[in-house]
């Protein structure tokens, strides 16, 4: 008997906020420049973490998705009143522009490209595959002049990655088995559920996620691991 030849690579599913997206960049310029830029920083990437942690125990609790405006303002709130040097600058018309920010996130630098040329030269179908809104995805790809195939976000499909049931579904509205798709990541927990449900993985470091991570385990946990998304379509046209 032949032996089983392996899957031709089909379609490039995207994280989408960190991996694809600089929110950390849009958070700390819509904070006041009356904080020092360090401290507005660590500002931001706790209010990131804390937006995954309300995540995941909703997640664990087998809670649908909430609306990430609400999920980023409450955690907002609650990270202001432990951060009481940072609420003084804070006033109440800021709050709901901070947490607008989310919606208006450059790319990454070398993003445009990497897509175009996946999209293009590659000639594979492209999705974003993130936890938010369909709003947000929408603003988000509009802000940031990036174009997919569909967008796929955890309010369309019910349920947050990294459950299975999030990979599982996109696949099959879309009609690709697990093996004919790479996700692409900044956030190992997303690349995991990935890859046990048989995708290819590639991770992309970025130094505002991830901030809890082994970055030397998580170099041999994956398929790929990658800087950035410079050489992305020519690792993925070796898949």
């Amino acid at each position: 008997m032949a032996a089983a030849q392996p899957s031709k690579i089909k379609a490039v599913f995207f994280d989408f906020m960190g991996t694809c997206l600089d929110w950390h960049g849009s958070v700390v310029a819509t904070l006041p420049p009356s904080i020092p830029r360090e401290e507005s920083s660590k500002f931001a990437l706790e209010w990131r973490r804390q937006y995954f942690l309300s995540n995941s125990a909703r997640l664990a609790q087998s809670l649908s998705p909430e609306d990430i405006d609400i999920t980023l303002a409450r955690t907002l709130e609650a990270l202001l009143d432990q951060s009481p040097n940072i609420k003084a600058h804070v006033d109440s018309t800021l709050k709901p522009e901070l947490v607008a920010a989310w919606h208006r996130q450059p790319t990454w630098l070398e993003v445009p490209a990497a897509i175009r040329r996946i999209r293009q030269d590659l000639g594979l179908e492209t999705f974003v595959h993130g936890n938010g809104t369909v709003r947000l995805q929408l603003d988000l790809t509009r802000f940031a002049g990036l174009s997919f195939n569909m967008l796929f976000s955890s309010e369309l499909l019910g349920v947050y990655k990294p459950s299975p049931e999030a990979y599982l579904k996109a696949l099959d509205l879309v009609k690709l088995r697990p093996e004919e798709v790479v996700m692409v990541a900044a956030h190992a927990y997303d690349l995991r559920g990935a890859q046990r449900c048989g995708m290819k993985t590639v991770y992309i470091h970025r130094w505002t996620d991830d901030v809890d991570e082994d970055m030397d385990k998580v170099k041999a946990e994956f398929d790929v691991f990658l800087e950035d998304m410079e050489q992305l379509p020519s690792i993925i046209a070796r898949m």
